[in-house]
């Protein structure tokens, strides 16, 4: 009888274990962010190279960052003027990133990992606190003058976004709540532009790192497209989960995924 419930030849508990880890990074994604916390360390549990782990996480989570354009479509033709040169800058840094991961050898960024995550954990850990401080420097901008202060800080911003998009490429974890400080302490202040500016800058080096890691065969499609799918999933069914969980505690639970995540990394690869 026990053969009834056992798993077929080709196929053991990390494949099960991928798919629960590609839908919970789905829900994670759509609700907090995170998810490459959980999903990257499932791949690498395939047995696959670090490099080639990294890239098929990225490919498999971005059509899922992709369907974020339709969402904000209208905030984005509004501020076309930014978007398109935020665009332009996710497209440099992303391709710079990937170049420079396809480069890496694969034991120096096996050792990168747990600091990485490390970093991408503290990164979630401050947004909190520094998303309320940002709102509270936002509100005071309003009140002493209206708006007109992008033009003249265009520069700097394309500048800072290809460096944070050089990191998606390369990485990528919490590299959206980066995006979001370094538009407000520019001096964006509407929540909708900001959101939608970063959605066209993160895709578009998420995008072209998915091209340059696809061109390149370092996609495992048969664990990429049981990702893709299992991720699509969590994302749909999570708006209930949403409305339920607080946020705190949704982003104290990636925070703690991604502090265990790099812990145990680091006892791994000493």
């Amino acid at each position: 009888m026990m053969h009834l419930f056992s798993l077929p030849a080709y196929m053991d508990w990390h494949w099960l274990w991928l798919t629960a880890a590609a839908f919970i990074a789905g829900v994670l994604n759509a609700v907090a962010g995170g998810g490459s916390f959980l999903l990257f360390p499932a791949m690498l549990s395939m047995k696959m190279l670090p490099i080639q782990a990294n890239a098929t996480n990225t490919v498999a989570l971005w059509p899922g960052q992709l369907t974020s354009i339709a969402a904000y479509r209208h905030d984005i033709r509004k501020n076309l003027r930014v978007a398109l040169p935020l665009g332009l800058a996710g497209l440099l840094g992303g391709t710079a990133g990937a170049i420079v991961l396809l480069i890496t050898p694969q034991l120096t960024f096996l050792h990168l990992v747990p600091w990485l995550l490390l970093v991408a954990a503290i990164i979630f850990a401050v947004s909190g606190p520094v998303s309320r401080w940002l709102e509270r420097r936002n509100a005071a901008r309003r009140a002493d003058a209206a708006g007109g202060a992008h033009a003249q800080r265009r520069l700097p911003v394309f500048v800072a976004t290809v460096v944070v998009c050089f990191y998606i490429g390369y990485f990528g974890a919490g590299a959206g709540f980066l995006i979001i400080t370094l538009l407000s302490l520019f001096g964006y202040q509407d929540i909708h532009e900001i959101n939608a500016l970063k959605v066209v800058s993160t895709t578009m080096a998420n995008g072209i790192a998915f091209a340059i890691f696809v061109v390149n065969g370092q996609v495992v499609w048969r664990y990429c497209l049981l990702a893709m799918v299992s991720s699509a999933i969590g994302g749909y069914t999570s708006a209930s989960m949403a409305r339920k969980v607080p946020q705190p505690v949704l982003r104290g639970s990636v925070v703690f995924l991604g502090l265990f995540m790099a812990a145990w990394f680091f006892w791994r690869n000493p």
